[in-house]
């Protein structure tokens, strides 16, 4: 806790960014530093928002925290053997103490950095685990001198408060749900104190944090737009704190800690991955059904983008769309704005846009004879998280009704599957290409497909294109500097909320429960965003229990939420990361039954084939300690209080 113990207990001089306008893009661009005193530092919103910006530019960029990086550590991603040195692979061989710098020579994690540095603006500066303690040191210096606040309005102080209680609350929340109950740091202590802070369990850490969010909620406005310090910046205040965020994050809160690891403690089995505490789980269906409220009334900026293609294999936006799904994870010629659409919630800064196009947009289609160009590093989703992309009538594949054909295994299916999802015949390539390289414009994705290998193809028969166009490739070009594009993926979005709303009623009172707030029932939550997408509503049966309908809920929450960075972290609160079919990675083989030229004339999801099945390519061995990543030892060495992880 070398990094920890540095800011908790460092003196009350304070080093201050400031600069003239308050927006996290003019933060981004000052590098002068000023040493100034608390008096100067805190007397207006002006000084007292710089000094805040920097706890925004700490947020670390999950995609593009190194040249390529891994962020999907359950069952639902795999790469390519010359990725081995990834967090992906690590965490497949048990290697949890793999987070920290150090352990690998660089393991492309954005929770440990050696190189950490809160004032930097370059991407690969930032991480949770460092920058976790030093912004709530900077809450709690906050916090401690609003006194000192004396030339501001009443709205200019609750604007200061409370994105310093929600600073407070998120940065130890993102700690928690990695290493579990951590000390909860209320006050910025001393310097030369001997730091003694006991563990807390993690419902304890949870009730702390509950409070700051419930704080930061009824502080802040819905939109900074529509206030007199945030009209200075009108326009560009989409990633300053408010009351959306602070109710999606004390929702999230709560849920967590209303979860099965963390009501029931870690261990293996299975058999309480059903077992809530409903307190918890009211409180957190209580703050979502605020906040949806808010949303479905027309009093907030946010919506539902629209899943309304023309072309969805090229994400093509119908005639008339306001909005578009995949704007959500990237954008293309819209001079590098920002994603997120009208879903995102909370984003940290990404100011270097075209940084994403020399590590992540180069990383998830095949690399064969340089279709896309780069190392042979890839992104590709396992066959068996394929396979929670269900049937368009809303069924899971296995279900008797489904329909699931697998002599036609592509047709019928879950629309997203068709976004998300690169499939055997898909188009890859649509410019034009060299007459010797044709044959690598419609993927090769059946066994021994030209696309299978291991080594710069897919390892399980798919590729993923949901987070980045399949036009990045060397011939379509959308990589290079002309096609904009600009990848991010936010760390909360209304979808989410949606989904995470769902859960929490749903372990309260099933299908049919429904928050005091809010008029929509679990079922209908979930159904709200299947009617997004075309798909079928929850079946009759699987409402009329309540283990059958969350079971449906974390089906939808993998299609939905897939590849965003969040199963690793629902298997082990759900207690089922080391519980089969959640800890094996497989591969869908099959052979091709249509011509090559079925695929110039006709969807690819209509193709035929034979001998469909799905092959092992590796079981996790994970016990008890997995539920939780170890600390360093370092820092638990530093005093007995800050105790290890248990199996560590």
């Amino acid at each position: 806790m070398k990094e920890l113990y540095k800011t908790l207990l460092w003196g009350s001089t304070l080093l201050v960014m400031l600069f003239s306008a308050t927006s996290c893009e003019d933060y981004l661009e000052k590098e002068e530093e000023v040493l100034i005193s608390e008096e100067v530092a805190f007397k207006n919103f002006r000084n007292f928002q710089g000094f805040i910006e920097e706890i925004y530019n700490c947020i670390p960029d999950k995609q593009k925290s190194y040249w390529t990086t891994s962020w999907n550590w359950g069952e639902d991603e795999i790469m390519n053997p010359a990725a081995d040195w990834h967090m992906v692979n690590q965490i497949d061989i048990g290697n949890f103490w793999s987070w920290q710098a150090g352990r690998l020579a660089q393991n492309g994690s954005w929770l440990d950095k050696d190189n950490a540095d809160p004032t930097s603006t370059d991407k690969f500066n930032h991480a949770i685990w460092p920058h976790a303690w030093y912004s709530i040191r900077k809450a709690n210096i906050g916090l401690a001198n609003l006194d000192l606040m004396t030339d501001a309005t009443a709205e200019e102080r609750d604007l200061i408060e409370g994105q310093l209680y929600f600073f407070r609350a998120w940065w130890h929340f993102q700690l928690m749900q990695y290493f579990g109950g951590m000390p909860y740091i209320e006050e910025a202590l001393p310097a030369g104190e001997q730091l003694t802070l006991p563990r807390m369990t993690y419902q304890e850490c949870a009730d702390k944090a509950g409070a700051d969010l419930r704080k930061a909620a009824d502080l802040l406005p819905i939109n900074w737009d529509n206030t007199r310090p945030g009209s200075q910046t009108s326009g560009k205040n989409q990633l300053r704190v408010n009351k959306i965020m602070a109710l999606g994050y004390l929702g999230k809160n709560y849920l967590w800690a209303a979860s099965p690891l963390m009501e029931n403690g870690a261990q293996t089995g299975g058999s309480l991955t059903y077992s809530y505490n409903t307190d918890y789980a009211s409180q957190a269906a209580e703050a979502f059904g605020e906040l949806l409220n808010l949303v479905e009334s027309g009093q907030t900026q946010y919506s539902l983008a629209e899943f309304n293609y023309e072309d969805i294999y090229n994400h093509k936006a119908a005639a008339g769309a306001t909005s578009k799904y995949s704007d959500i994870f990237y954008t293309t010629g819209q001079n590098w704005l920002m994603p997120g659409s009208t879903e995102a919630i909370f984003r940290g800064p990404s100011p270097d846009a075209n940084g994403s196009n020399w590590g992540t947009s180069k990383t998830f289609g095949p690399k064969v004879q340089g279709l896309v160009e780069h190392d042979n590093i890839i992104h590709q989703p396992t066959a068996n998280y394929v396979n929670y992309y269900g049937m368009a009538n809303g069924l899971p594949l296995d279900d008797p009704e489904s329909g699931f054909d697998p002599n036609f295994p592509f047709k019928d299916r879950d629309p997203r599957f068709y976004h998300d999802i690169v499939f055997d015949g898909f188009q890859y390539v649509n410019g034009s290409m060299p007459a010797d390289m044709e044959y690598l414009r419609y993927t090769g994705l059946h066994t021994g497909g030209t696309m299978r290998q291991a080594s710069n193809g897919s390892r399980t028969g798919y590729f993923i294109q949901k987070l980045v166009p399949h036009t990045a490739n060397k011939y379509d070009g959308i990589y290079n500097w002309s096609g904009n594009l600009h990848v991010y993926l936010p760390y909360m979005r209304l979808g989410d909320i949606y989904l995470m709303y769902a859960e929490a009623a749903g372990a309260v009172g099933g299908a049919t429960y429904s928050a005091s707030n809010f008029a929509k029932s679990a079922e209908e939550a979930i159904n709200t965003l299947r009617d997004r997408v075309g798909a079928g509503h929850v079946a009759a049966a699987f409402t009329g229990s309540t283990e059958l309908f969350l079971d449906e809920v974390r089906r939808e929450r993998a299609v939905e939420l897939s590849f965003e960075g969040f199963r690793f972290n629902d298997l082990r609160r759900w207690l089922l990361l080391t519980e089969e079919p959640y800890n094996i990675k497989t591969s869908q083989e099959f052979d091709r039954v249509e011509d090559e030229t079925f695929f110039e004339e006709n969807d690819p999801r209509d193709a035929r084939v034979s001998n469909f099945r799905e092959e092992l390519i590796l079981t996790r061995q994970f016990g008890k300690k997995h539920y939780w990543l170890p600390l360093k030892i370092s820092d638990t060495s530093m005093y007995p209080e800050f105790e290890q992880n248990p199996g560590w």
